[in-house]
């Protein structure tokens, strides 16, 4: 629809934001209800805007390695972010490094990462020369390491995963267009925005910056709740499709594990499938689409 906003809609909107910024923290797993009192009100809808007026081609990373494969959380916000781009006219490329790089490159397009690359020139370069190639209106990190203040990047148990992560910072730095960053924990790309807020956390934090961030419990549902604000500015109920289980099943046939329990099971950090399927029905019932 992309129809102007009035002024009772922006009202309308920055209520929404608000009341999905909320419900995506309401169980504070990892500190980021306190991280979102730190930040201005209405990221979720800036957010939005921004993929709602993004006009081409949007880069979209994830992939967080665990265990020598990659976790649940990330690629499905990842894919959910996807699907609605793709469904709104939009060319979403997913940038990610291996094994996740070759296990979604059959059924999506997929720009691939080179992991382990320590040489900070050569990073750039990498970076400018995708961003060249695909000339991105918007780049978007759900669920990426990012780098510390050393430039190596941990894992929730302050364990170094540099060997096994491919950079994504550099796209973010060089982008030339808006960035979103998705996180859930502090380890990841955008978490530089909230530093001070991270001071309590028990987590080596990430110093990346982005253009607007969304916290969320688990980093896949506020890839979610940008997609059902999008969805509410266009007059389009762009999840009504999705099957967060059916995804789940996809990325487990193909080698994931949970973040948490590091196991191949059909859960997003420890969480099972229901939940995230609740939190979808929960933003289409709040976007008025169920």
């Amino acid at each position: 629809m992309n129809q102007p906003l009035t002024q009772n809609s922006v009202r309308d909107a920055v209520a929404l934001s608000h009341q999905i910024e909320s419900l995506l923290v309401q169980r504070n797993l990892r500190g980021m209800a306190h991280v979102r009192d730190c930040m201005l009100p209405g990221y979720c809808l800036r957010a939005a805007l921004m993929l709602q007026q993004a006009s081409d081609t949007v880069l979209i990373g994830t992939g967080f390695p665990v265990a020598g494969t990659f976790e649940t959380d990330g690629p499905v916000g990842a894919i959910s972010l996807y699907q609605a781009l793709d469904a709104t006219g939009r060319n979403p490329v997913l940038v990610c490094g291996d094994p996740l790089a070759s296990v979604l490159e059959k059924d999506y397009r997929v720009e691939r990462l080179p992991l382990n690359e320590r040489d900070a020139k050569v990073r750039l370069q990498q970076a400018d020369d995708i961003l060249a190639k695909h000339q991105p209106s918007l780049v978007i990190s759900i669920e990426r390491p990012g780098q510390s203040d050393d430039t190596d990047y941990y894992n929730m148990r302050g364990e170094s995963i540099g060997q096994h992560t491919a950079s994504f910072d550099e796209i973010m730095h060089q982008a030339g267009c808006p960035t979103i960053a998705i996180g859930d924990g502090g380890n990841e790309i955008g978490m530089g925005n909230v530093r001070p807020a991270l001071k309590s956390l028990d987590i080596k934090v990430a110093v990346t910056r982005c253009n607007e961030l969304v916290v969320a419990d688990v980093s896949n549902w506020g890839g979610h709740a940008l997609v059902a604000l999008m969805g509410w500015l266009n007059g389009q109920d762009l999840l009504a499709e999705f099957d967060n289980t059916a995804v789940l099943k996809y990325l487990s046939e193909r080698g994931s594990v949970d973040g948490v329990t590091r196991l191949n099971e059909l859960t997003e950090d420890s969480l099972p499938a229901g939940d995230g399927q609740e939190l979808l029905l929960a933003l289409r019932r709040l976007t008025e689409f169920a």
